[in-house]
């Protein structure tokens, strides 16, 4: 049989809830919820450490945090593994692009890619007067380069006024062939027009959005504008003060304090994700047309998630459901996805992206790699047992005073502050969107010593000091790379 097509499509801040077929109740994702009709889709898919530079570490290198080293936000640190995705499916035969997001470093880094399309989004590291020239992201971003090229030499993709991490929306204000997610799959479509097609190929489609700015064009905004929205989940735990406090500031990570801009926020949210959707859409088509699409195996997934006003929370990092959990859906056809149209419940991570891949496309899978191939086989050829999968993700973000540590199951999750000892647990299995913090409920308390002793195992051989292995220690200094 002929080695498939592989196509990995990312995109950023994606909570794993936000799919039509997830059964969001105002989200529309028609496109990728046709993927996901057409394979499978795992609906405890998490991210370990999110933010965009340890969850893609994670991604492109098949590693748990603990050996890629990444644990938390640090920009300028060099990208230097043996063994990536890119780079193991190159040597193994096959044509390799990138187009759109890496956010790695160097800026350029091919990351085992033959050839990189670049377009990172708006990163202050790489726009500080400090930067070499070759770093900055007005000369080596690519759609940057090129919209110049098109707008003018003082256009930028902040001229709508809104901050790559703010909570405030607009539309866009270009035409929306100039807006970067139409960029990301117009330069997908001609990488396919210009392939080798002597070879296999791995596309790799990555789009900024639905990280901030929310910024689509005006017709997905007219899409939720007028309709009414589920208000985003509070926990009786959830901290006041802090959303009172900060909920006015345009970033700010503890909410949004307006009502009215609450609502704005995820009106142009939505309209980001049915944005990404519908392009998604164009690259189907041209897979149809090329007569390439039954033999192409599509995989979709997101850095991390967006908390969205969940407990008067914005943005990622904090270990809950918003931020950690992300869409993860393996399509194909029937010879490449057997089981067309399921649901599993299987513990997956995004370190689990490359053996996977590595597996369809029958390359040697590196020792260096701790995730594990989800390639599902027929039912009728394995029999298969809970036994081979997961039972906890163990993650984890630094951050000062939203440091965290986690150990999440299927059905449970605990919950611990590093700098200040706090902690939680949620039982998931009846309480989904973390309302009740049952730390001190007395029937939960051996099953939250079980989970404890599991981070403290976890933890225990780390630098930080977060554990001597019999209890976790507080207010250890943090590392953003271990």
């Amino acid at each position: 049989m002929t080695r498939p097509n592989i196509i990995l499509i990312v995109d950023d801040q994606h909570r794993g809830d936000c799919l039509g077929i997830a059964g969001h109740p105002d989200v529309k994702t028609p496109y990728i919820d046709s993927l996901a009709q057409r394979g499978i889709l795992f609906e405890n898919a998490y991210s370990a450490c999110p933010t965009c530079i340890p969850a893609r570490a994670a991604l492109m290198t098949g590693m748990s945090q603990e050996n890629h080293k990444r644990v938390g936000y640090q920009d300028g640190v060099t990208w230097d593994y043996e063994h990536t995705l890119a780079g193991e499916l190159s040597k193994a035969g096959y044509y390799t692009q990138c187009v759109g997001k890496m956010h790695v470093s160097p800026l350029r880094n091919l990351l085992g890619f033959h050839h990189i399309e670049l377009h990172d989004g708006y990163l202050h590291h790489n726009r500080y007067a400090s930067t070499p020239y070759y770093e900055n992201q007005k000369v080596a971003d690519d759609y940057l380069y090129w919209l110049k090229e098109e707008k003018g030499i003082s256009c930028d993709i902040i001229d709508t006024g809104i901050e790559c991490n703010s909570w405030v929306a607009r539309p866009w204000m270009y035409d929306e062939q100039l807006h970067p997610t139409n960029w990301v799959i117009n330069r997908s479509l001609d990488f396919l027009r210009r392939r080798d097609r002597q070879k296999p190929f791995f596309l790799m489609t990555s789009f900024v959005r639905p990280h901030p700015p929310f910024d689509a064009p005006q017709c997905y905004f007219d899409m939720y504008k007028d309709k009414k929205l589920a208000t985003p989940y509070v926990g009786e735990w959830a901290d006041q003060e802090s959303y009172k406090k900060w909920g006015r500031v345009y970033d700010s990570s503890e909410g949004i304090a307006d009502p009215e801009l609450l609502r704005q926020a995820q009106v142009g949210y939505y309209a980001c994700i049915t944005h990404i959707d519908h392009q998604i859409g164009r690259l189907i088509q041209a897979l149809i047309e090329e007569q390439i699409y039954d033999n192409t195996i599509i995989l979709f997934v997101s850095d991390h998630g967006e908390l969205l006003g969940d407990h008067h929370m914005f943005r990622k990092t904090r270990p809950y459901q918003g931020s950690i959990k992300v869409p993860f859906i393996l399509s194909g056809s029937d010879w490449l996805v057997p089981r067309n149209g399921e649901v599993t419940t299987n513990l997956v991570e995004l370190r689990d992206v490359m053996p996977t891949l590595l597996d369809f496309a029958g390359a040697d899978i590196p020792d260096s790699v701790d995730g594990k191939s989800v390639r599902i086989q027929p039912k009728d050829k394995v029999k298969e047992s809970k036994t081979s999968w997961r039972t906890y993700i163990h993650g984890e973000h630094s951050g000062g005073h939203m440091g965290n540590q986690y150990i999440v199951t299927e059905s449970d999750k605990y919950i611990w502050y590093t700098q200040s000892g706090k902690e939680q647990f949620f039982d998931l299995k009846d309480d989904p969107h973390e309302v009740v913090n049952h730390i001190d409920t007395p029937e939960y308390q051996e099953r939250i010593g079980q989970l404890r002793n599991i981070l403290i195992q976890e933890l225990k051989d780390r630098p930080e000091g977060y554990s001597d292995g019999t209890k976790l220690i507080v207010g250890c200094p943090e590392k953003a790379i271990l």
